[in-house]
């Protein structure tokens, strides 16, 4: 459910109202409903789940000791399903829009041609695994023990709208597989041939965040 509401208010606001006439909400407006959506369900379902929505904090989380790895690969389904799910329903309500065309990408990542600025493989590879490296390292500090209680979706929902700020022109911002995924799917083309970027480029990213806090900020 989390990481269908990520997929389905995030890359919905983009499809849907990034550009809308006269009132579009633009980049900011997109990156504010990436952090919202994650703000919203940390305090709806951080308590049943630990909200993680992306296969990269959930990897990044076991690589720091602070997931368990026998629940990984569940995890990763369900956040892969929901994301799915949320990209078939964006689908659908998008082409109740006369001249909507699903190559325009549904808000799908991608680099070269594909890239809202055109940043190269290289400039886009390194910004997912920097963004999502430090994606993880605000989550594992902000529900730190040692962190004040209370307060980590709001840091973690504000640090995923700052990097939504700086990296949508480089690969519309994944640091989440999951969320790839799913637009990925409804796309096709393209979309499919440069999915790998986006899982192993957050994936780096991710465990090299749970070494660092594992081996420089974690207390025994």
């Amino acid at each position: 459910m989390g990481t269908f509401w990520l997929v389905l208010g995030g890359c919905g606001s983009a499809v849907l109202a990034a550009a809308f006439p006269d009132v579009g909400i633009g980049l900011l407006g997109v990156a504010l409903a990436f952090g919202l959506t994650v703000l919203t369900m940390a305090y709806a379902i951080g308590h049943i789940s630990g909200c993680h929505l992306n296969p990269a904090v959930s990897f990044g989380l076991m690589v720091g000791g602070r997931f368990p790895a026998k629940d990984l690969v569940p995890y990763i389904i369900a956040q892969v399903l929901g994301a799915v799910l949320a990209a078939a329903v964006l689908m659908f309500i998008a082409s109740g829009q006369a001249g909507f065309d699903v190559a325009s990408g549904l808000a799908s990542n991608g680099y070269g041609d594909h890239s809202p600025g055109n940043y190269t493989l290289a400039s886009g590879f390194v910004t997912e695994v920097v963004m999502t490296m430090m994606f993880l390292l605000i989550i594992l500090g902000a529900t730190d023990r040692r962190a004040p209680s209370g307060f980590a979706p709001i840091a973690i929902g504000l640090g995923l709208t700052l990097i939504h700020l700086i990296s949508i022109p480089v690969t519309n911002t994944s640091v989440n597989p999951a969320r790839s995924t799913g637009p990925a799917l409804m796309v096709g083309d393209w979309a499919i041939d440069q999915l790998w970027l986006f899982w192993v480029a957050p994936l780096i990213g991710a465990a090299i965040a749970g070494l660092i806090y594992r081996t420089l900020f974690e207390r025994d």
